[in-house]
């Protein structure tokens, strides 16, 4: 596939992906495809797409709502949990109108409580994660995905055999293996294009309806990236880990990048967890498949959190990583309280120093971030 366009215009059409969502979800549902809504990567695509249905993202990233969240919701609670219900209570967001269902995958307590009040005005499935991947929590991860299988089934009066599932695994397989070749282009020293563009393409790939184009365009435009042959100047190699970043928390991406860093990897939600663990293609058991490399993701609700730090490690020797900036939002505690072990596993066993920033959806420290954010670069 020949990309025609300049790499910044494609970057760009990425980060406008999501905008353009909000319309094309419409089509979508005026098409009669159902669309599935969901709140986290622990949710199996591929039972939406052997559906036959549409899926997307539905967490919100920008404290517009968060004041009429907070009439139902403590004020110090998550701002991820109190967007995301804010948009849904005040029918400001275009996914959750007009999905037919929502998945809510039992993360955090605090999510686990919003879906409760959720279910008042939305077709919530609830959908029961383990605490630690363990060969008991496998098992109940796997009947959690038969369960919403049959959930499904039944709310769209559709039939998903395994067949429909292993196409849907192949497909998903071959985006993950497209990001993680487009993203291997910044393996290079120096980088060739910065963070904030990387990332505008991974969080735009998730609002494209259509997946079966998606594995081709990032293969293009790592294909054009190498053609090009273009580099950013010699700058510190960072690695971000921690919260999930979308929307305002792009600020730290920014401040790295703007005081003299460049985010060469991510390992969090829209980084490396989307697309470091495939689905066995061939596994006899293909259902369980499915649900060992979905439980796998290293997450800081699972207890303990091996596949965190395994992930973390490997992306840092493969990057080449100067340092390990960890972005936590305010008052999501599973992260707040893993960072210290990782601050030991970066500094005393990667040996490369460490940084964590607490931020929320505001943009009101924007500067007291660039100057922690600023001196931590300078370290290196």
């Amino acid at each position: 596939m020949e990309i025609i366009k300049e790499l910044p215009a494609v970057f760009e059409e990425f980060a406008e992906a999501r905008r353009e969502a909000f319309v094309n979800v419409k089509k979508v549902k005026d098409q009669g495809i159902p669309v599935i809504g969901a709140y986290c990567t622990y949710f199996p695509v591929e039972i939406a797409l052997a559906a036959g249905a549409a899926q997307v993202g539905l967490c919100s990233t920008s404290g517009e709502t968060i004041p009429a969240a907070e009439k139902d919701l403590p004020a110090n609670l998550c701002p991820l949990i109190k967007s995301s219900y804010g948009f849904a209570k005040e029918d400001k967001c275009p996914f959750f109108y007009f999905s037919d269902i929502v998945i809510g995958e039992n993360t955090c307590d605090g999510k686990k409580k919003m879906y409760e009040l959720m279910k008042d005005f939305k077709d919530v499935f609830i959908m029961d994660l383990p605490n630690s991947q363990s060969e008991n929590g496998l098992k109940l991860y796997k009947d959690e995905c038969l369960r919403l299988k049959k959930y499904v089934e039944d709310k769209f009066e559709v039939t998903i055999t395994d067949d429909d599932l292993r196409k849907a695994v192949k497909l998903e397989n071959e985006i993950r293996r497209a990001k993680k070749h487009l993203i291997d282009t910044m393996k290079k020293d120096p980088c060739p294009v910065t963070g904030l563009e990387m990332f505008k393409v991974l969080y735009g790939s998730g609002f494209k309806f259509d997946r079966t184009g998606i594995a081709d365009e990032l293969y293009a435009i790592a294909e054009k990236i190498e053609k090009e042959g273009k580099t950013l100047d010699k700058r510190p190699r960072i690695v971000l880990t921690g919260c999930p970043i979308g929307g305002v928390t792009e600020k730290v991406i920014a401040a790295v990048e703007d005081n003299g860093g460049v985010v060469v990897a991510m390992e969090n939600c829209v980084g490396a967890k989307q697309y470091d663990r495939l689905v066995d293609e061939d596994a006899e058991d293909i259902w369980g498949a499915l649900a060992e490399r979905y439980l796998n993701i290293g997450c800081s609700v699972m207890t303990p959190n091996p596949n965190r730090y395994d992930l973390l490690g490997r992306t840092i020797d493969e990057y080449k990583a100067d340092g390990v900036l960890e972005m936590t939002l305010q008052a999501c505690h599973t992260y707040n309280v893993e960072h210290k072990s990782i601050e030991k596993f970066v500094t005393e066993e990667k040996k490369i120093p460490y940084f964590m920033v607490e931020t929320d959806y505001s943009t009101a420290d924007v500067a007291q971030l660039n100057t922690r954010i600023a001196a931590f670069i300078e370290m290196m």
